[in-house]
């Protein structure tokens, strides 16, 4: 329980006209607040009141702001709202809603006078600077980093959770065409969080780092929002660093007439959620591998990397919205053959998304997605098969422009992503699918927002350079 944004919401609802009702409520809340910290924590109730008070005080603090003659003060620390909550944006979900959001962040971003190879604008995997090697005229090091988060339902399987979560990151970096040399790892555990959690998840995270040996070189943990977060909630991001001495491998490289290879997929951290919430839990054992990381590290290994034009991990909204994010990127059209692609997924993790009715192409399955010239196809195959992963032909590039799906009976589906990824779990079935008839008001909203950030942080540049 989040104390503090709870106590700010309930402070912001009292009539401060009415003192005997602000005192009465101010009462009652201190009421409500004792009880839930007496829920979590094994204190007097003596204890927790003064917890509660102290809260209170400590909020009310940070609302005088709003009384301050510093007008300039006061703009910086108010948020620009864009009044849409992330749930009702989809953000995380992996969708339409999501991925506009995503944008706007590249938007402040590239709005930097720093600059990168590859960036968030690209919306690819992992972000790209060249940086000359110390003492050499004539070579480049391309280094590429990449960091993601837990599976927010993993945070009750720590150990799955780092697993996973680690196997993200360095995937991001091998799509990139880069070979990993360096993970960091960042917890933050609820203040009501067994340490052993900690643990946990960094044995989750040294086992990938052992597997494919590659060090944790740093990290840090914390509390999630210090005395102000009741319970056990733990959230927490992997980072990873690689280097390559050729140009990546980003989505913007495609080519008409390239062909689109696929990697056999077993899932990550997504189907093993879908696994545990739905009590399919022998799915969980073929999430437990390294074949992504083993696949890509091949290539760079005999020399392949720089004869492929984009790579990329079928994850973010599944093969429904990689395909739509490539097209967007490139301009470019993809054929791809619905069959084929299913062949490509682990019979066990096929199974349950059939029985489950989970569209196999709307979630992810950590499958590496390779776009290469067709004469380069056979070298390709032979160098992934050779590390005994499988691997097999899916689609073509072309210049429709548009991504599209060929079923079993020849018919054709434009491929586009849902407001939100495929329902996995029974409360993402609820929460539902299908994209909002204000969508394009909200978008509007979000991005005010952004264009608001962008100012407020030319503002603050102009102040701290004026200040110096």
């Amino acid at each position: 329980m989040d104390i503090e944004g709870y106590t700010r919401v309930k402070l912001s609802d009292i009539n401060h006209n009415d003192k005997k009702k602000e005192i009465n409520a101010q009462k009652e809340l201190e009421s409500i607040l004792t009880q839930r910290i007496m829920e979590f924590k094994e204190i007097p109730f003596n204890n927790a009141l003064l917890m509660s008070k102290s809260v209170i005080e400590e909020v009310q603090n940070t609302l005088k702001i709003q009384d301050s003659d510093d007008s300039f003060l006061k703009y910086i620390m108010d948020v620009p709202k864009a009044n849409i909550g992330m749930g009702e944006m989809g953000v995380g979900s992996r969708g339409a809603g999501d991925f506009f959001v995503h944008r706007k962040i590249a938007e402040i971003v590239a709005s930097t006078k720093s600059s990168s190879l590859v960036n968030p604008e690209a919306q690819d995997d992992g972000g790209v600077v060249k940086s000359p090697i110390s003492g050499s005229k004539d070579e480049d090091v391309y280094i590429t980093t990449a960091v993601d988060g837990i599976h927010s339902r993993l945070s009750e399987y720590p150990f799955l959770g780092g697993f996973h979560v680690a196997r993200a990151s360095l995937r991001d970096v091998c799509v990139m065409g880069a070979e990993p040399v360096a993970i960091i790892s960042d917890i933050h555990l609820a203040d009501d969080g067994d340490v052993g959690k900690l643990f946990d998840f960094t044995a989750g995270v040294a086992a990938v780092s052992e597997l494919i040996d590659v060090p944790i070189v740093a990290g840090s943990t914390l509390r999630v929002g210090g005395d102000m977060v009741l319970g056990d909630r733990l959230v927490s991001a992997v980072g990873s660093i690689g280097v390559s001495n050729y140009p990546p491998t980003a989505r913007k490289r495609a080519e008409p007439g390239d062909i689109i290879l696929l990697t056999e997929g077993s899932g990550g951290g997504t189907i093993t959620t879908t696994a545990i919430y739905n009590g399919f839990f022998d799915v969980i054992w073929e999430t437990m591998d390294i074949s992504f990381i083993k696949a890509s590290n091949a290539l760079v290994q005999d020399d392949l990397v720089k004869d492929i034009h984009a790579m990329t991990d079928v994850t973010n909204g599944g093969l429904r919205g990689d395909a739509h994010e490539i097209s967007s990127t490139t301009g470019l059209g993809l054929e791809f053959y619905q069959e084929d692609i299913k062949k490509m997924i682990t019979p066990k993790v096929l199974k349950m998304l059939e029985t489950l009715d989970i569209d196999p192409l709307g979630v992810s399955i950590d499958s590496l997605m390779i776009v290469a010239p067709e004469d380069m196809v056979k070298d390709i195959k032979n160098s992934i098969e050779s590390v005994g992963v499988k691997i097999s032909e899916i689609g073509t590039v072309d210049n429709t422009g548009v991504p599209r799906m060929i079923n079993s009976e020849g018919n054709e589906e434009i491929l586009e992503p849902l407001f939100r990824e495929a329902a996995y779990t029974k409360i993402k079935k609820l929460v539902g699918e299908t994209t909002p008839e204000d969508f394009e008001i909200m978008k509007e909203k979000v991005q005010k927002a952004a264009n608001n950030s962008i100012k407020k942080k030319n503002k603050a540049i102009e102040y701290i350079n004026g200040k110096n």
